[in-house]
């Protein structure tokens, strides 16, 4: 078995970002769009600003993605004045047209929150088990778990337990 000399030596990171390869012309890109989306964010309207993004750079155009076609009109009504505020930055001298695009923002499915309510008689079942534990940590997480119902007392308010039915489940909590 031969052991074979490495052609090539690890690089230094910042060599590798700010070089001249793949890598360094992609982090160059990736700045020129921040400072555009940056340039632009300040040009627009106040309410415009979390609805347009920059989405790409190629042959002298770029390309502006907004979620409605409503700010997309808008987008199209000031696209001289646009072109001309990009072109300040450096990077965009040769900036010669905007593309735009409408890409919906489509939310994140959150599935239906099961509203839980604790009802009176089970905080009072509660905090009599509590009464009766002598394990500290217990004691205490039963009294606040049975505080979960006065959060909820309003929705459940009809449900009294019978004083017997208590009784009952005091010997449950031995």
């Amino acid at each position: 078995m031969s052991i074979k000399a490495k052609r090539f030596r690890a690089q230094p990171a910042a060599r590798l970002l700010n070089g001249k390869g793949q890598l360094g012309s992609v982090m160059r890109q990736a700045r020129m769009l921040e400072q555009a989306q940056i340039r632009l964010r300040e040009s627009l309207p106040e309410d415009m600003r979390e609805h347009v993004f920059v989405g790409g750079y190629h042959d002298n155009k770029l390309s502006l993605i907004t979620n409605r076609a409503t700010w997309l009109t808008w987008l199209r009504y000031e696209q001289r004045r646009l072109i001309s505020v990009l072109r300040e930055l450096p990077e965009l001298a040769t900036l010669s047209s905007l593309t735009f695009k409408v890409r919906p923002v489509r939310p994140a499915f959150v599935p239906a929150r099961q509203l839980r309510h604790l009802p009176e008689a089970a905080a009072e079942h509660l905090l009599d088990c509590a009464s009766h534990t002598e394990d500290s940590h217990l004691r205490e997480a039963l009294q606040r778990l049975a505080s979960h119902a006065s959060d909820s007392q309003g929705i459940d308010e009809g449900n009294d337990a019978d004083s017997s039915d208590t009784d009952n489940n005091t010997d449950a909590c031995k």
